[in-house]
């Protein structure tokens, strides 16, 4: 590559960066639905043509944020599968990874809903289909986990017969989990249940579903 061109796609990749981080903070505070392409364009500083020189539409915009959002969540991951312990252990600390990152991140833990009931498109756009390129890699971090409790025994093999189901399993508990314990805070406080007494007794109840039973 030329130092022209070597400089033109650093320019490209530079701008992109500026769209995607308008996006991203817009998102964060006013949410998905009232973000429009005129405000990312004002918010980058670029034009509204421009914009669509990078991104086609605003779903697809949304993939390349979530596709930082999946990023970041595969560090998370990969952060706590190093957990010291047993294969259970490193799961459920992903697990709480998960609900410190959706608490954290709240704009990427909503994209993580969209993204769930999402449907892969038949002709999916570069964005997405790098979206659900990494998806596939933070799952299959989980799937680490699992495969890690059944070779050390804290995991029930039998329960693990095929982990990703198992790995899927424990994402849809756990979204649910991160769900309750954010949008129903006041419900379950008004039962005198804190939101952390209520995820640490939902990972318990995983703790025990998984756990090895004697042959």
């Amino acid at each position: 590559m030329s130092y022209v061109a070597e400089r033109r796609e650093e320019e490209k990749e530079r701008r992109r960066g500026e769209i995607l981080d308008a996006a991203e903070s817009l998102y964060a505070k006013q949410g998905w639905e009232a973000v429009t392409i005129d405000q990312v364009a004002r918010t980058a500083r670029l034009s509204r043509a421009l914009v669509y020189i990078y991104f086609r539409d605003k779903d697809d915009l949304l993939f390349a944020v979530g596709e930082r959002a999946m990023k970041l969540l595969h560090q998370r991951f990969a952060a706590a599968l190093e957990t010291p312990g047993s294969g259970r252990d490193r799961v459920d600390a992903i697990g709480r990874a998960y609900v410190g990152y959706s608490l954290e991140f709240k704009h990427f833990f909503d994209f993580c809903s969209r993204f769930q009931s999402h449907q892969v498109s038949a002709a999916p756009s570069p964005n997405e289909a790098a979206c659900h390129e990494v998806s596939e890699t933070v799952m299959d971090l989980v799937v680490k986990g699992i495969q890690a409790g059944v070779a050390d025994g804290s995991i029930s093999s039998e329960l693990a017969r095929e982990p990703r189901l198992l790995a899927m399993s424990l994402w849809a508990f756990t979204h649910g989990i991160v769900q309750i314990a954010i949008t129903k805070a006041a419900d379950l406080a008004e039962h005198g249940v804190p939101a952390q007494v209520f995820s640490d007794y939902a990972f318990e109840l995983v703790r025990i579903l998984l756990r090895s039973r004697p042959a």
